[in-house]
């Protein structure tokens, strides 16, 4: 909850969100789908390289991150995404973000 103790709107959460974890997570890791989203190509089991944040704009409505993805990337939910080999702050704040979605907070 302190990562948006001064945030007063769905954008603001948003934006606190998106920068804590942009700085709290290392680029690029290793990371492996959990879950099965309408949204995104990744099936469970699939492994991928976490390369970057997705565009602010595109961090409105859930945290997304870039993976390695033909020649341009993809945007992926980060929800759907456990960190398998990263160094301990990104795994930290993977399942930061992780327990703020199982509690069923939204921006």
């Amino acid at each position: 909850m302190e990562i948006i103790v001064d945030a007063y709107d769905e954008q603001e959460r948003a934006m606190g969100w998106y920068y804590y974890l942009e700085d709290k997570l290392h680029f690029p890791f290793l990371a492996r789908c959990s879950a099965k989203r309408a949204i995104s190509p990744l099936r469970v089991g699939d492994e991928v390289e976490v390369i970057g944040m997705a565009p602010e704009e595109e961090c409105e409505r859930e945290i997304l991150v870039m993976i390695r993805w033909e020649r341009e990337g993809l945007a992926v939910p980060l929800s759907q995404l456990q960190a398998i080999h990263a160094d301990d702050q990104t795994r930290e704040a993977v399942e930061d973000w992780h327990y703020w979605v199982k509690r069923g907070y939204r921006f």
